[in-house]
């Protein structure tokens, strides 16, 4: 959420960024919520004449009763009433017009940052590196749930009998390989001097709105029947809701954090990518990293989150490359963002194993996260980045480790989290 004054000193730009993400059907948004906001101050001018008013009259009260004026004083009494009564009204149009103009400035996007590719969709999207070798094996790379298969590590019949389509079982080895990667990126993050965080899995409405898009949240977001809870869809979620309503000391920031959880979303709409396997699931475990800083440090720090995921993925020697988002596929709330994506060698093709991003002050702005600075407090900014999303990096690892005889190969940083292993061999 951007900021009322930004529209009310530079509508233009707001419209013209509007028009870079090729929304035109908010740009009549940006008048509405002008109209409304002058209506607004006008009521809150009047209040505060009449708030003024009162008391000056009721000042007036007591002199008119020490001279024993009684008929003034009465007089005096009805004005004051008359202004309650007023002021009732007033009052009451303000707080309908607060919650108008919020309404539409949480729809109206966040201003992106001049370094964003203007494009319509994610196919406009711009590769910005890669990092390690994309190669092509001289052998068939089989699907990964066949190589999963071969060493006995999925049950996705048995998923589909208890959960539906979009679950999975993990076990055995696949299962181990599945927490090493978490296991090792939190210690990864630690060592970057991340503190480590386990939040709530379950969040209120309040905070869901705050860290997303209400679109968002109905594509992605499931209910919990009864209770204002929401399961999360990444832990960023329970970690910048952590903040709410808060106010931390400038000398605190900033704040970097790697956070895991669990995951689940609906993915709405999600078809066609990978329908076999464990590509486009609804439940998935992740390690997050998320930061509040001051706004002049948050682009060093995009460049640091995006470059921790880059490290994490060659240290386990899978080839990936950076993707900056275009302007049309940026959410309402982000000012950049670029995704991580890691190599296929079956597909002979990269695909997105995570996002980095950085929000601005529109989180904070949503959820009232402040800083306590200098010259008094302002909102902060908030970025997030994914370490590692299993089962997708799961995917990757065994489609880059396994070799032409069906054995995968398990690269030197994640032996000490696989008992010491360094091949794992398939069943005959």
């Amino acid at each position: 959420m951007i900021d009322i004054r930004l529209i009310r000193e530079n509508a233009n730009l707001v419209k013209e960024n509007i028009k870079k993400k090729f929304q035109d059907e908010k740009l009549p948004l940006v008048d509405e919520v002008l109209k409304l906001d002058q209506e607004f101050r006008d009521k809150k001018t009047l209040a505060d004449k009449l708030r003024g008013d009162r008391n000056r009259i009721s000042k007036e009260i007591g002199g008119h009763m020490a001279k024993k004026e009684i008929d003034l004083a009465e007089e005096c009494k009805k004005k004051v009433v008359e202004i309650n009564s007023d002021l009732e009204k007033i009052e009451a149009d303000e707080v309908d017009l607060e919650k108008k103009i919020r309404d539409i400035m949480v729809v109206i996007p966040n201003i992106i940052d001049p370094s964003v590719p203007i494009g319509k969709d994610d196919s406009e999207n711009v590769e910005v590196k890669k990092y390690g070798e994309p190669l092509v094996p001289d052998f068939e790379i089989p699907h990964h749930i066949d190589i999963m298969e071969s060493i006995n590590g999925v049950d996705l019949d048995s998923s589909r009998s208890t959960s539906g389509h979009g679950f999975y079982y993990l076990q055995g080895d696949v299962a181990r390989i599945h927490s090493a990667l978490t296991s090792y990126a939190r210690d990864f993050m630690i060592d970057r001097g991340y503190s480590y965080n386990i939040p709530p899995f379950m969040i209120r409405a309040d905070v869901v709105t705050g860290v997303m898009s209400f679109n968002e949240m109905e594509d992605m977001m499931y209910k919990i029947e009864g209770e204002d809870l929401y399961l999360i869809g990444t832990s960023e979620h329970s970690m910048i809701g952590k903040f709410i309503n808060s106010i931390t000391d400038e000398d605190a920031l900033p704040l970097k954090m790697t956070s895991y959880s669990p995951c689940f979303r609906k993915e709405v709409g999600a078809h066609g990518i990978e329908e076999r396997g464990v590509y486009r699931v609804h439940q998935f475990e992740k390690q997050e990293m998320v930061i509040i800083c001051k706004p002049e440090d948050s682009m060093a720090f995009y460049d640091e989150l995006w470059q921790n995921s880059v490290d994490y993925f060659v240290s386990l020697e899978i080839p990936v490359r950076t993707l900056e988002c275009c302007s049309g596929d940026l959410a309402d709330l982000k000012v950049k963002s670029v995704d991580v994506e890691a190599w296929s060698p079956r597909q002979k093709k990269y695909f997105e194993v995570g996002s980095c991003s950085n929000l601005g002050d529109a989180q904070a702005r949503r959820l009232g996260i402040r800083v306590r600075g200098e010259k008094g407090n302002y909102f902060a900014h908030t970025l997030n980045n994914t370490v590692v999303a299993t089962p997708r990096a799961l995917i990757a690892f065994l489609e880059n480790m396994v070799q032409a005889d069906g054995s995968i190969r398990i690269p030197k940083v994640l032996q000490p989290y696989m008992g010491g292993k360094e091949v794992l061999y398939p069943n005959k």
